[in-house]
């Protein structure tokens, strides 16, 4: 499994990709999230998206922030630390374990601090997504009490 930076040569592919009919309430499209993230650098704040790939072909997204962007939603937990902004594996290779090694694939890349030190990462979700608290909570995070905006915020040391 790797992580490949999105650009012109898998743009498409990775647009491509969806969740589960009844995932769509809990994540943004690939499409929304990148043209968030080209938002964000035009801004001056960081994000970082990529393609999840396992054996060459593309079954996820993800895409990393680092530090505050100034949402007055955003949890105190993002100063200075690394985010997990989207995270997601399409619709045909859920259920495979993929999840659970692109998530310590995700965060073995943040600990090697590709915008500077931090302590730690955090991420958000839906309360009514159990599905990635379950993976979430499985791979070491923990709610911190914060939210982000409606969003359960979790917090795992780097």
């Amino acid at each position: 499994m790797e992580l490949r930076k999105i650009d012109k040569t898998n743009l498409w592919e990775i647009l491509d990709l969806s969740v589960k009919e009844e995932q769509t309430d809990f994540v943004d499209t690939n499409t929304q999230s990148i043209l968030e993230a080209y938002a964000a650098v035009a801004s001056g704040d960081v994000a970082l998206p990529f393609g999840i790939y396992h054996d060459g072909r593309p079954v996820g997204f993800v895409m990393f922030g680092y530090g505050q962007t100034g949402d007055p939603q955003e949890p105190r937990v993002a100063a200075g630390n690394y985010c997990i902004w989207r995270f997601m594996i399409g619709r045909s290779c859920q259920r495979q374990g993929l999840g659970r090694r692109a998530l310590a694939l995700s965060l073995e890349y943040l600990r090697t601090f590709p915008c500077g030190r931090a302590d730690c990462c955090w991420l958000s979700y839906e309360p009514d997504n159990q599905g990635a608290r379950a993976l979430y909570r499985s791979a070491g995070f923990a709610e911190n009490g914060e939210r982000c905006g409606e969003e359960i915020v979790a917090v795992k040391r780097l």
